[in-house]
């Protein structure tokens, strides 16, 4: 085993360890929307059922419905549209890599859609970005990790301060280039 995969174990044993018994940040009565595209099919209904069953968060299923071929930007743009009109707390998208969820999410105003691929990812993309929707790919991140990875994000706060003008800063490039305060 090498010695960055041994590192990257440690992180995800003590991250567990410190989430073990956490209950997510996000309120009870909030909803989390949750969509993918085929390839990531699997994945969003073993996510939907860990976050309903295991975590007791409420979820909005956005589709598809079937693992049949389909695009990653409609359910991206629906999971994000979801989060950007305050119906749902946050959302979750995955597809083959999470690249393509992320960008078509990040296009809905509002949004704050991180693309991750490790716990320490998750972790930053809440507690300094205050990302809203969460990306992941299926091709990239396997079940077990994945499922660390969305109860560590839904557990983790924005710790403001010093970065609350970093996301700023962000939200204003967003106001510029789409001319809309």
């Amino acid at each position: 085993m090498t010695t960055d995969r041994k590192r990257v174990e440690a992180v995800v044993r003590d991250v567990l360890a410190e989430t073990e018994h956490v209950k997510p940040a996000v309120r009870e009565s909030a909803v989390v929307a949750l969509g993918s595209d085929h390839a990531g099919f699997a994945l969003k209904e073993t996510l939907k059922r860990y976050m309903t069953e295991e975590l007791g968060v409420s979820v909005r299923d956005v589709g598809p419905e079937t693992n049949a071929p389909c695009d990653y930007p409609d359910f991206a743009a629906l999971v994000a549209r979801a989060v950007a009109r305050g119906e749902c707390a946050r959302g979750i998208v995955i597809d083959g890599a999470g690249i393509g969820s992320a960008m078509a999410a990040n296009k809905v105003r509002g949004i704050r859609a991180a693309c991750c691929h490790d716990v320490r990812t998750v972790v930053n993309s809440r507690s300094h970005n205050n990302a809203n929707v969460l990306t992941l790919g299926a091709g990239v991140v396997g079940r077990g990790l994945a499922l660390q990875m969305v109860r560590t994000w839904l557990s983790t706060d924005f710790e403001g301060g010093r970065h609350e003008k970093r996301v700023a800063k962000v939200m204003e490039l967003e106001r510029e280039w789409t001319g809309k305060s």
